[in-house]
């Protein structure tokens, strides 16, 4: 039999501070951007028009944040989450630089930790994932933790650490876009107005809209990031499974979930940073997501009258409406239908 394919790495594959260089570079067009909005719907105005981003001091729409997250996330699967029994969480994401149509994304990530589970079928492995464009442009630097399969039940994994990332990513650290001046922001095109002092710590905001996951549809997202997960893909194993259907990426949710957030946070014109992030339950066709957010926290950005970052955090429910902000019961479990808890920073225009 061929040895030529390519299997993914199990488990016992992982060691401590190994580095993988991601295949293959992806540039990036103006299809892509197309089809994130058409998969979407995002209405957040600066990735939607060339002209309205230049009134900015940018050169032109940068991509969505999300679309490139996801791109960069999917080059890590084939070496990182390819045996993947879920993604399991997120934390020190950052921004650093715009990404716009024509620049080429790349990823390198570097094994931060390892550790078995007691059942010795599967294990967690934790990664720092970064994406450059054009080679040497560091443009997005993140952690997220995956539980993975072994191959053999009997193999030894090598040895364990149990990374501890920050709780979250200081205001200090939050980077705006080179150029960006939001004093010719245009509030009337924007679709929403209302900015960084119009909103409260501790006020919460029922997004209202949902949006039912279609089959097509998340298969398409996925591989317009190119991520083979095959938990994802293949109906035919995941039937086998315990859960018996394919799984939705849990970055679909994430895009989902930001943008059913335009209504209510209409101007949280960039994704700066994720402080944390969770799926709790699992998502599949058929299912309607809504969502919900809180304002965390609230900061100026050193500097600058003209920009402010809220801390955000959205919980994504499916089959039921946000009405009430459901979350967890009186012991501090998740309700069964919440998806996605997302803790983020946005910058926002100040008036």
């Amino acid at each position: 039999m061929s040895n030529k394919t390519n299997l993914g790495n199990f488990l016992e594959d992982f060691r401590l501070d190994q580095e993988i260089r991601h295949a293959t570079p992806r540039t990036l067009g103006w299809g892509d951007v197309a089809l994130y909005t058409s998969l979407y719907g995002s209405r957040f105005p600066v990735p939607s028009a060339d002209s309205f981003s230049r009134k900015l001091g940018l050169k032109r729409a940068p991509v969505d944040d999300l679309l490139a997250f996801h791109i960069v996330f999917g080059k890590t699967v084939p070496d990182i989450s390819l045996n993947a029994v879920a993604n399991l969480g997120y934390a020190e994401c950052r921004w650093l630089a715009p990404v716009y149509p024509g620049d080429t994304l790349t990823a390198v990530s570097r094994v931060i930790g390892i550790k078995e589970n007691s059942n010795r079928k599967t294990g967690v492995v934790y990664v720092r994932s970064q994406g450059y464009k054009d080679g040497d442009e560091l443009v997005l630097d993140f952690v997220r933790w995956v539980m993975v399969k072994k191959r053999d039940e009997t193999a030894e994994v090598a040895a364990e650490r149990v990374p501890q990332p920050a709780l979250a990513v200081r205001a200090d650290q939050l980077r705006v876009p080179a150029g960006l001046d939001f004093t010719q922001y245009d509030w009337q095109l924007a679709g929403s107005r209302f900015g960084w002092e119009d909103y409260a710590i501790g006020e919460k905001i029922d997004h209202v809209d949902g949006m039912t996951i279609e089959e097509a549809e998340h298969q398409l997202a996925t591989r317009l990031y190119q991520n083979t997960a095959k938990v994802h893909f293949d109906q035919f194993r995941q039937g086998q499974e315990k859960i018996g259907r394919r799984l939705i990426y849990g970055g679909h949710i994430i895009s989902l979930a930001r943008s059913l957030s335009f209504n209510g946070l209409g101007n949280g014109a960039f994704m700066a940073a994720i402080n944390g992030g969770r799926h709790v339950n699992p998502s599949h066709a058929g299912h309607t997501i809504y969502a919900w957010s809180e304002i965390l926290d609230k900061a100026r950005i050193d500097g600058r009258g003209d920009v402010g970052a809220l801390r955000v955090r959205t919980v994504a429910l499916k089959d039921q409406p946000a009405t009430g902000f459901p979350d967890k019961d009186a012991e501090g479990k998740y309700l069964d239908n919440v998806v996605l808890d997302l803790d983020y920073w946005v910058l926002m225009p100040r008036k």
